[in-house]
Order: structure tokens, then C-alpha cells, then sequence
């Protein structure tokens, strides 16, 4: 539902077929209010004002934990990728989402709404040409939940690498790190 220029948007937690390439056809070229709220009438708009007024857009993508941050944002880019003709230049979504696999394994965690939440913001900047083509991206974090480090909630996990880096622990590169089973990190913690 829009609420003035504002989507809300619910997470179904299944993959609905609402956004295909014939959804995004659908959605280029229209105006906000014309079509049904959607992720891609907003990345639309956003697409057209940087065309008309030469002028840089943002979009906020906010939620709580699982509400399907990540997900929406990866829509809209798969918009910008297929609208601006760069959709065959494999993925573009996917190429920025997985640009960053070590902040990934570093910034993520287990929380009790979702297996890999991230436990921090990214902030994604698209570039484009003169022609409005996708030319590159970066991504950069920050706001990293320190506390996690120390204290998790019950049927919460710490962030990936410690249990990636316990689970290595026995290789000879890890050995001079005097890394253990994760269990005795937990008793030691108690």
C-alpha cells in the first residue's frame, strides 16, 4: 500500500510470481499512481526522476529484522538492471549483494526471525551513464551490532565467522590462534 510516497510492504516469506520480467515491463514508463503499489513503481520513479532532472535518488529501504530489506532492494536493482538495458550483463543485483562475502560472514548472524540476519546497514550507490545504463555500484556498511559479540539472546547466535573460525580450528593455519570447540566458548561465557 502507498502511503503518499511511501510503500509499505510486507514480507510473504515465499517467492511470489510478482516480479518477473513482464511485471517490470509493466511498471516501466508508468506513472506512481497509475499501477498497484509495488517495489518496482518506486524504483520507477526514482528511475525517472534521475533521468529528467539529472539529479541523484535515493531510495529507503527500512524494516525490522526478516521483514525483507535485503529482498526489496535486490527488486528494485534487477528494475534499474532490466529498465536501463544492463540486465544481461549477468545479475547486476546479485553482483552487488555478493560483492562483500566477508562483511557478510563478519556482519551477519542467527536471530530468532531469520537465519542470516544482517546485523548491520549497507548502503548501496548505483552508478550510471549518460545513457542511464548501469555502470558499477559500491556498497558500504556500517552501524555493526557490537553487543552481539558478547551476548546473544537465547536461540540467537553470534555472528557467523566465530562459529566458522571454531569450526577451522583444527587446521595448521588456525593453530597459532589457540581456537577451540565452540562449547567451550559458551561455558566460559556462563
Amino acid at each position: 500500500s502507498f502511503v503518499g510516497i511511501v510503500l509499505v510492504a510486507i514480507n510473504p516469506y515465499e517467492q511470489l510470481p510478482i516480479y518477473g520480467e513482464d511485471i517490470i515491463n509493466a511498471y516501466s514508463g508508468q506513472n506512481m499512481g497509475d499501477m498497484d503499489p509495488h517495489i518496482f513503481a518506486v524504483a520507477e520513479e526514482a528511475y525517472k526522476q534521475m533521468a529528467r532532472d539529472e539529479r541523484n535518488q535515493s531510495i529507503i529501504v527500512s524494516g525490522e529484522s526478516g521483514a525483507g530489506k535485503t529482498v526489496s532492494a535486490k527488486y528494485a536493482m534487477r528494475y534499474f538492471a532490466t529498465v536501463s538495458g544492463s540486465a544481461s550483463e549477468a545479475n547486476v543485483e546479485e553482483k552487488v549483494l555478493a560483492s562483500n562475502p566477508i562483511m557478510e560472514s563478519i556482519g551477519n548472524a542467527k536471530t530468532t526471525r531469520n537465519d542470516n540476519s544482517s546485523r548491520f546497514g549497507k548502503y548501496i550507490e548505483i552508478g550510471f551513464d549518460k545513457r542511464y545504463r548501469i555502470i558499477g555500484a559500491n556498497m558500504r556498511t556500517y552501524l555493526l551490532e557490537k553487543s552481539r559479540v558478547v551476548f546473544q539472546a537465547e536461540e540467537e547466535r553470534n555472528y557467523h565467522i566465530f562459529y566458522q573460525l571454531c569450526a577451522s580450528a583444527a587446521l595448521p593455519e588456525f593453530k597459532t590462534l589457540r581456537l577451540g570447540m565452540i562449547f567451550t566458548f559458551i561455558v566460559l561465557c556462563d
